[in-house]
């Protein structure tokens, strides 16, 4: 509908009651997770027993909070880690792929195109089973035939990273690339005509242009990594991720803890998507 033409009252209150309602569906868990992690209560949940601190700061043999958590800090630190490298995979092969699929004609580039996508349509579950079984597959042939051990192979921090990198890489380069169509390639020519190289003309010129995509694309990048559960359950190790651990809480039992937890990674996800539309607006 045109916003210059009059609307009646009742296309007026639908609307405002839809903006209401949405915003309610996504806000409300996230306000219900944030509140109860103050709750002076044994069990996530409510009745409301009272405002405390507790769950994060106390170290009580009845009540440990997150701040005191070994096994909860642990996790945190091993997601970090996963999502650091994940990330720094991601960006870089990511902007090389879109420079290959933007500016370059191969043969067989759709079809090669269309295989980068699979990783994206493909369900997460079914995308940990299937490498966990190929990781398997390879590891018994190179202990069977070559005698060779080889740790990638196994259940653990890297096979996670090579999990999560094979379908994050390919957002990463559908944001970049997307940016890249924008770029005036008259200006590469502008610069080789008065004398740089084509790596200064890729880093000075090209990239600059690049940077709000590539700061975004990493960005959302960490956040996945750092949240993804379906593909990384499989593939996990001894060391388990944050999301891991805190599914097998919540399926063994649990106190306001993972409550707590979640308060800090709203708080650290906003941060980082406030941080990352800083820079972007930055370097535009």
């Amino acid at each position: 509908m045109i916003r210059t033409l009059p609307t009646s009252k009742t296309y007026n209150w639908a609307f405002k009651s839809y903006v209401i309602l949405y915003f309610t569906f996504l806000f409300a868990p996230l306000l219900v997770t944030c509140v109860l992690a103050f709750n002076n209560s044994q069990f996530p949940s409510l009745p409301w027993q009272g405002f405390t601190v507790e769950w994060f700061t106390a170290d009580l043999p009845t009540r440990v909070g997150i701040f005191h958590d070994q096994i909860n800090l642990d996790s945190i630190w091993v997601s970090f880690r996963v999502a650091f490298f994940v990330t720094l995979l991601s960006m870089a092969a990511g902007t090389c792929a879109a420079f290959l699929f933007e500016q370059e004609d191969f043969r067989f580039k759709q079809l090669l195109y269309f295989l980068m996508l699979a990783p994206l349509v493909i369900p997460g579950v079914i995308l940990g089973i299937s490498i966990l079984l190929l990781s398997n597959t390879l590891g018994t042939y190179f202990e069977t035939n070559w005698n060779i051990d080889v740790e990638l192979f196994r259940p653990g921090f890297w096979l996670v990273v090579l999990g999560q990198f094979s379908f994050i890489a390919t957002l990463v380069t559908l944001v970049v690339s997307a940016r890249l169509r924008k770029f005036d390639r008259t200006l590469e020519e502008a610069a080789l005509n008065l004398g740089a190289n084509r790596f200064e003309v890729i880093w000075h010129i090209t990239l600059k242009f690049l940077r709000p995509a590539i700061i975004g694309a990493g960005a959302v990048a960490f956040l996945m990594s750092f949240e993804n559960f379906n593909t990384t359950l499989f593939l996990v190790g001894y060391e388990a991720t944050l999301p891991v651990n805190l599914y097998l809480q919540v399926r063994d039992g649990s106190t306001p803890v993972i409550n707590a937890i979640s308060f800090l990674m709203i708080i650290g996800t906003s941060l980082v998507a406030l941080t990352n539309l800083y820079f972007s607006r930055k370097s535009e």
